[in-house]
């Protein structure tokens, strides 16, 4: 989890974005990297596989503040997306403080999407991670797309959501991203369930990288402070 460095008065997060094989995490942050100011980054490192690569960089924001007179500098992971790199996969995650789950909008990825979601949910549980209770953001990458699934399809495949049953959090809480929505919810049935905050993107041209970046990042100052 988050460590803080008093010499230099930062906390340190790290947030890791998991995904199936070439669906944009590492467009997201090569995107972020080119984008954020030379002065507040570190060095974006690259470690190759022989299919795609494993990236990293740190950086300070300049516009979220402090946390009790600490700056927060976060550190950015993307994972393997194939499957037989799993213990690396494992590895990164140790220590995550948040997750941002880049899902591939094309129709004929979503069985793709949804084998990396439940190996994600498989690894966090393995270190004692709830991902429910955790800062989680799923984005919908290459919405320009002609083949990509409809939203209201990705949601139910990819974020149905996961049950309440705390009555203090049984209450109606609107989702500020997105009108007339919600992310905590009484369904049809009676139950009342929570999904994730989720952005769409098209990660090539940094449509909705940003917006994913700064929501789970709001979430992890939240959840420090």
């Amino acid at each position: 989890m988050s460590m803080i460095n008093y010499a230099s008065r930062e906390i340190n997060c790290k947030i890791v974005y998991y995904g199936p094989g070439l669906g944009g995490k590492t467009t997201n942050l090569e995107h972020v990297y080119q984008k954020v100011a030379p002065s507040t980054r570190g060095k974006l490192i690259s470690l190759a596989t022989e299919s795609e690569r494993t990236l990293f960089f740190d950086f300070l924001p300049v516009d979220l503040g402090t946390i009790r007179g600490f700056k927060t500098r976060f550190h950015l992971y993307t994972v393997p997306g194939q499957v037989y790199y799993n213990a690396s996969r494992k590895l990164i995650l140790k220590g995550v403080d948040g997750i941002v789950f880049v899902a591939d909008s094309q129709v004929d990825r979503m069985e793709a999407n949804l084998e990396s979601m439940q190996n994600l949910y498989d690894n966090m549980s393995e270190y004692g991670y709830d991902l429910t209770r955790m800062p989680f953001v799923i984005q919908y990458n290459k919405r320009d797309l002609p083949n990509a699934a409809t939203l209201a399809e990705l949601q139910t495949s990819l974020n149905p959501g996961w049950e309440i049953t705390e009555p203090s959090r049984q209450r109606h809480t609107p989702d500020v991203y997105h009108a007339g929505t919600y992310l905590v919810e009484q369904v049809a049935t009676g139950e009342w369930v929570e999904r994730a905050t989720y952005f769409e993107a098209v990660a090539v041209t940094g449509e909705g990288v940003f917006d994913t970046l700064k929501a789970v990042s709001k979430l992890v100052l939240k959840a420090l402070s």
